[in-house]
């Protein structure tokens, strides 16, 4: 096997995680993005290839769970990322226990389509409720 085959290899079976604590009350969406973005430059500096439209969904759905915590959720949020070969979990923990509910179909409604922007975006999205609040796990494809 070649070098570059090698360090392909292990590019795609590094390992990358990374979390941040946030005060829910006076959190700006723009810095978990900014946490997301410095996550996926280092991704790439391990030689993880992270295309345009997989950065930028990532970006979405950190945006949209973190919408949803600032919204529905007092006290702190944690932002949690675990890059795994090419899949990106990206989890959401906060305090409430009232796990995130996809609206129906409303052709006329404005708003409320975070999470299904989500659901269309991931491969997967788990909540899990604790006795503290809840963590949303949304596994998205980097490749």
């Amino acid at each position: 096997m070649s070098r570059q085959a090698r360090q392909a290899r292990q590019a795609r079976q590094a390992r990358l995680q990374a979390a941040a604590s946030y005060d829910a009350r006076t959190l700006a969406i723009a810095e978990t993005r900014d946490f997301t973005e410095a996550f996926l430059a280092q991704a790439a500096a391990w030689g993880v290839v992270v295309a345009d439209v997989q950065r930028g969904d990532a970006l979405l759905v950190v945006s949209e769970l973190v919408t949803n915590v600032v919204r529905h959720a007092p006290g702190p949020c944690t932002l949690a990322l675990d890059l795994h070969e090419s899949q990106l979990q990206i989890e959401a923990s906060d305090t409430s226990q009232q796990p995130p509910t996809a609206q129906p179909f409303q052709p006329g409604r404005i708003g409320q389509h975070g999470l299904e922007i989500v659901l269309a975006l991931c491969n997967q999205v788990t909540t899990q409720t604790a006795e503290c609040g809840k963590t949303v796990r949304a596994h998205l494809a980097l490749e």
